[in-house]
């Protein structure tokens, strides 16, 4: 078992990876995106930026409970 310390350090890197992969998969969507109403590029930006959370969460609460489920 890894101690908390050590946890939070693996996670916050793994977040952080997270965070950049993502960016770069939405990322290479960006001419499609480009060429839609403008509006609409701006929802599909906001949900894409709300959604790396939702991966996130099992990260975040290994790093707190040691735990991948609850």
């Amino acid at each position: 078992m890894i101690d908390p310390p050590a946890r939070s350090v693996i996670g916050i890197f793994a977040v952080l990876a997270l965070i950049a992969g993502w960016a770069v998969i939405v990322a290479s969507f960006s001419a499609e995106i480009a060429q839609l109403w403008g509006p609409l590029q701006l929802l599909i930006y906001i949900l894409a930026g709300i959604a790396w959370v939702f991966p996130a969460m099992p990260i975040m609460r290994w790093i707190a409970t040691g735990r991948w489920r609850r």
